[in-house]
């Protein structure tokens, strides 16, 4: 099917809206850095907890999980499961932590605990992380539209990012939580109307559909065996679970929102509702890749040869959607990826500002300076991810891509801060030591499996999966620190 101007115009309608309605927060956002940074503690609940769903979702879901589900079975799906766990933690523990010490970076914490090396080692790796998110982002955003308009996929990234920049800088955080709102609600739309399109589309009608995914084993959680090498079930399991451990509890992207609630309680509200709302609109999201797969089955003619798998989803939005509806995908996948690269501008910026230019400075910064250094660092992290997105251009698969940079990158950031919650007092050498032994683990695990085989050193090489290197890295951190830290308290008291 064609590309009509009816695509062309809710496409471009969406996207100049968006834009201009986040633009229209740019005189809230000149209060100064905690209208900036917080919005001064006064969003609707509802709203930052559609704010936190749009945030978790991205491309990488819209666009990756179908991707994966296409070339496999519904395993990604299982990270999905520990989200409960994760935001009854965040609920329970660490919005009442946040909260009760009133600032807005989520890493003020590590400073009081163990000095400011800590705050300065996991902010660090924040950012990296942030980076390595934006620019797989903007990737995945840019697939689709190559394959709706014909733009050349570089300058799709460069002004994607230029978009999204320009309103995250004027309207600041009360603009990104706003926008995020609602691209959730178009999201969800969008996402809708895609399954039950393809399900209705199969020429035997949807029980065809589950009869071809049934037969090639489509449905499937994965292997349950024990295998520590393979993506198995309990693989992803508990990489979501540390992952997701990471989001709700320590991420700043979060952080920063339960801090835009009236309250404590509007906070955990809006994060229960944003945290278990993704779980029915992933399984809705693994759910499209299978009935791509029976659906292309059912009629290969209609798909060209070669396609690679991140490709199916983008080829079926430009030819097998009815008019109209193909703009409002599109438009939905600019919703989850737009929402999230915003909430990265944001959340880095205000990590840049909190964790270094104020800790590093030696006079006290003024509030326009805190203002220059937010707009200044919104803009270099906005340029970085887009030159990330363009070196991943060279990426296949970038939704596995984007998982293993996250384990990687997030040096078991959670560990010092579960280290922090059990143990109320710890010498800093111990601390240290254990963020050595975590670093050291996460090095192995991640550039071992670069060694060629035929390499003296390859038996060196880590026999486990990449998706578990945030958990060996936080478990080493936390467990390291924790017996080193009992171990001084009783040769203290002999």
């Amino acid at each position: 099917m064609d590309i009509t101007a009816l695509d062309y115009i809710v496409f471009f309608l969406f996207v100049g809206g968006v834009a201009l309605f986040g633009c229209s927060f740019y005189f809230k956002s000149r209060k100064g850095s905690a209208s900036f940074t917080a919005a001064e503690g006064s969003l609707p609940t509802w709203i930052v907890g559609m704010s936190i769903f749009a945030t978790f979702v991205s491309s990488i879901s819209f666009l990756g999980l179908p991707g994966d589900a296409y070339k496999g079975n519904w395993n990604p799906f299982v990270f999905s499961l520990s989200i409960p766990i994760a935001t009854w933690l965040a609920a329970k523990v660490f919005i009442p932590l946040y909260r009760g010490m009133n600032s807005v970076s989520a890493y003020h914490y590590l400073e009081v605990k163990f000095g400011y090396w800590a705050r300065c080692y996991v902010a660090v790796c924040y950012l990296l992380t942030q980076l390595a998110r934006t620019g797989s982002i903007l990737l995945l955003l840019a697939l689709p539209i190559h394959n709706m308009f014909g733009w050349d996929i570089t300058s799709i990234i460069v002004w994607t990012g230029v978009v999204t920049l320009l309103y995250t800088l004027l309207g600041g955080i009360a603009a990104v939580v706003w926008t995020d709102a609602i691209q959730g609600i178009i999201l969800i739309a969008g996402a809708v109307a895609c399954a039950l399109i393809l399900t209705f589309s199969m020429p035997e009608g949807p029980g065809q559909l589950f009869q071809i995914a049934s037969e090639h084993h489509k449905f499937s959680l994965g292997s349950f065996g024990s295998s520590l090498a393979e993506p198995t079930f309990w693989v992803v399991l508990v990489y979501g679970l540390f992952i997701n451990m990471q989001n709700y509890g320590i991420d700043q992207n979060y952080v920063q929102r339960y801090m835009t609630t009236k309250s404590t309680a509007a906070a955990v509200k809006s994060t229960l509702f944003g945290g278990l709302l993704y779980i029915p609109v992933s399984l809705v999201f693994v759910y499209i890749g299978t009935a791509l797969f029976a659906y292309y089955t059912a009629r290969p003619e209609l798909l060209p040869a070669g396609t690679p798998g991140d490709g199916v989803f983008p080829h079926f939005i430009v030819h097998g959607l009815p008019t109209g509806v193909t703009g409002l995908v599109i438009a939905s996948i600019f919703a989850a990826g737009m929402s999230t690269i915003a909430t990265s501008i944001n959340s880095s910026a205000t990590v840049v500002l909190t964790d270094f230019v104020k800790q590093l400075s030696k006079k006290e910064v003024s509030d326009r300076q805190s203002m220059k250094v937010l707009y200044s660092t919104s803009f270099i992290v906005g340029a970085l991810g887009v030159i990330v997105g363009l070196l991943m251009m060279k990426v296949d698969g970038v939704l596995d891509a984007w998982w293993k940079l996250s384990s990687i990158f997030s040096g078991g950031m959670l560990g010092l801060f579960l280290l922090g919650l059990v143990c109320h007092k710890t010498r800093r050498s111990h601390v240290v030591a254990a963020v050595i032994c975590g670093l050291i683990v996460i090095a192995w695990m991640s550039l071992s499996p670069l060694i060629n085989e035929g390499s003296p050193f390859y038996r060196f090489h880590s026999p486990f999966h990449t998706y578990l290197t945030i958990v060996f890295g936080t478990t080493v951190i936390f467990l390291v620190g924790f017996i080193l830290t009992k171990l001084g308290k009783n040769t203290s008291k002999q």
